[in-house]
């Protein structure tokens, strides 16, 4: 039964701001078994947002949930699994604008979903593509991030830190100290759009924790990429001790 599909979907026009932070403060977050996989000798997390749409939850479309918004703060890690080096990717936050969503995921994925207003614009020209993604929670300032980028797609090159970045093709999550969630991402190699400007305005302190200001307030990224995404199917989860 764990071989079998949990969820299919399209994830498109997906933003990363990344940036290198200490991976000391990483540590706590990690599930049971995985390590922190470095790019060049460099932890990074990515603030994400991207749309997800025409969802399919075992071969369903709920009404008034197959398409929205997501934003997420994501770093990777890897897990040896006996045999081969897995490439993933596990999750400060993530937030949705659908309660159902975000019990889902927790419930059967021991995600870290939460809900909040969320809107989002895509406007395309022939000389300018422009995403924005936007979002406010109870009690705290609005947060949006956005980009400008030529509309010309290209292809991600290999070695490049977007190959680091999207080619990571499993989900971890913690579920008690000694046991790991996993589940396995599939879809095809993305292209992606080159950045010509962005925007991030985040209450990262209340959104993400005191210990990730410092390596974003006030900061450059180290990279902001947006890729058009593709179909994707997401497994089953599977419990693995480590």
């Amino acid at each position: 039964m764990s071989d079998r599909l949990f969820l299919q979907a399209r994830w498109e026009y997906l933003v990363m701001f990344n940036y290198e932070v200490d991976p000391m403060i990483l540590k706590p977050h990690l599930p049971p078994g995985t390590e922190i996989d470095y790019f060049n000798g460099k932890a990074l997390v990515s603030v994400v947002g991207f749309l997800f749409n025409d969802i399919r939850v075992l071969g369903t479309r709920w009404p008034w949930h197959v398409n929205f918004e997501e934003v997420n703060l994501r770093y990777y890690v890897k897990r040896f699994d006996g045999s081969i080096w897995k490439s993933g990717v596990g999750f400060v936050s993530e937030i949705v604008p659908r309660f159902m969503v975000a019990t889902i995921a927790n419930k059967f994925y021991n995600e870290h979903y939460s809900t909040a207003k969320m809107k989002h614009r895509v406007e395309e020209s022939s000389d300018n593509l422009f995403i924005e993604y936007s979002w406010k929670k109870r009690k705290q300032l609005p947060n949006r991030i956005s980009v400008n980028a030529r509309p010309v797609l290209q292809d991600i090159l290999a070695g490049s830190e977007a190959e680091y970045i999207f080619e990571h093709y499993y989900g971890y999550n913690k579920l008690d100290e000694s046991t790991s969630i996993e589940y396995e991402v599939n879809h095809p190699r993305w292209q992606i759009f080159p950045v010509t400007g962005y925007s991030i305005t985040c209450d990262i302190g209340s959104l993400y924790g005191q210990e990730f200001v410092p390596f974003i307030i006030n900061r450059q990224p180290d990279s902001v990429l947006l890729a058009r995404g593709s179909s994707v199917t997401v497994k089953r989860p599977l419990k693995i001790k480590a």
